[in-house]
């Protein structure tokens, strides 16, 4: 009983890190990205991460995704620890409850917007399906069914960015990762982009964890996170 007592993962948080440090070991000497990072994220959060270049905004990011491990402390998410997973559960968190979505949009270029969205479904399933899941991901993201043939280099910035987002939710993740959504954009575009994400939270309960440079891209959030030299600073 004391043992459950004492488990880090059992505080009902969605996403929670305790004392999580990462250390990156380079020939030049190592480099501690996190210090002792302790964090808690619920579910239906919207949370923005600020801080200078080569402070640790991106390996918070990636350490939520399930694409790095910490080097000390715990990371927990759903209630499981990182480190007592296999990888291949791993793989099965990431694919299964997580939603990427990046600055440079990440679409496949030889792929139509449309097998785009469809290929997470293939990943997860082996199998070439879920049609109507992706006509209907797409449609919610205000793209014309016109452009759902086109190739990236046939769509618009802003249009490739709903595509992205169409693919980070096809799967119906619980929980979406942004970084800088709104970087390769231009204000107007961006504050549809980040209309659609706001919607994706109110209204669909979607966790957010967003990383930016931009304060008016990071007002959009519930909670606003300032890391330097890999410590949380300040938290808002």
């Amino acid at each position: 009983m004391e043992e459950a007592l004492d488990d880090p993962c059992r505080n009902g948080a969605l996403i929670r890190f305790h004392d999580v440090t990462k250390i990156y070991p380079l020939l030049g000497g190592d480099v501690t990205a996190l210090e002792e990072v302790s964090l808690d994220i619920g579910e239906g959060d919207f949370v923005a991460i600020m801080g200078p270049s080569g402070s640790g905004k991106s390996t918070l990011l990636n350490l939520m995704g399930c694409l790095d491990t910490p080097t000390s402390g715990d990371l927990c998410i759903k209630g499981r620890n990182l480190r007592d997973m296999s990888d291949e559960e791993l793989t099965a968190l990431r694919r299964d409850h997580i939603g990427f979505i990046f600055q440079q949009f990440n679409l496949l270029p030889l792929l139509t917007a449309f097998e785009n969205v469809q290929y997470p479904i293939i990943l997860k399933t082996g199998v070439r399906g879920g049609e109507a899941r992706c006509r209907e991901v797409l449609e919610a993201m205000d793209l014309d069914e016109s452009l759902f043939s086109h190739k990236p280099s046939e769509l618009s910035g802003g249009q490739q960015q709903r595509v992205a987002i169409a693919r980070a939710l096809v799967n119906d993740p619980e929980i979406l990762l942004a970084d800088e959504p709104t970087g390769n954009l231009d204000s107007k575009t961006g504050s549809a982009i980040m209309n659609l994400l706001d919607e994706l939270n109110v209204q669909e309960r979607k966790t957010i964890i967003m990383v930016t440079h931009d304060p008016a891209i990071a007002r959009y959030a519930k909670r606003t996170i300032r890391i330097v030299d890999g410590k949380i600073a300040v938290e808002e």
